[in-house]
C-alpha cells in the first residue's frame, strides 16, 4: 500500500467511531447478496429479469448461453437467497426478481459501472 493511501499519523476520532459502531447493523445477509451478484452469469440473469419481468428456465439458458441445467442451478441459487422467486406454469418454471429492491440494486450497479467507465475514458 502506498503512503498516499494512508493517514500520516494515527488520530482516531473516538466520538465518530463510537457513533458509527453503535449504528452498524449486521451485514452478513447484504454481503450474501453482493456475493451472489458478483458472479457475472448470475448478474446477467438478474439483469435479464429487469428487462423481462418473468422468464422460463429455458429462455434464461438461451440468454446466458448455457444449458437449461446450468441456468436452473443459477436461478435456484438466486431463489435460495431470496433474490428471485419461481412459479411453475404447466410444464415450465418461470422466474422473476424477488421485489423492486433487487431490480433497483441490479440497475444501480450497472448504471454506476457505466458512469465509472465513462469517467475512466475521459481521464485517459
Amino acid at each position: 500500500m502506498q503512503a498516499k493511501d494512508m493517514c500520516e499519523v494515527t488520530k482516531i476520532n473516538e466520538d465518530v467511531v463510537l457513533s458509527v459502531k453503535k449504528q452498524m447493523p449486521e451485514l452478513a445477509m447484504a454481503a450474501q447478496i453482493f456475493k451472489a451478484l458478483a458472479d457475472e452469469t448470475r448478474l446477467k440473469i438478474a439483469y435479464a429479469l429487469t428487462i423481462e419481468e418473468e422468464l422460463c428456465v429455458c429462455d434464461v439458458g438461451e440468454i446466458i448461453g448455457s444449458s437449461t441445467a446450468t441456468a436452473s442451478h443459477h436461478l435456484r441459487f438466486l431463489r435460495d437467497i431470496s433474490l428471485a422467486k419461481s412459479q411453475r406454469k404447466g410444464k415450465q418454471v418461470y422466474y422473476s426478481l424477488a421485489d423492486h429492491h433487487v431490480n433497483a440494486l441490479v440497475k444501480l450497479a450497472y448504471e454506476h459501472a457505466i458512469e465509472e467507465g465513462e469517467k475512466d475514458g475521459e481521464s485517459s
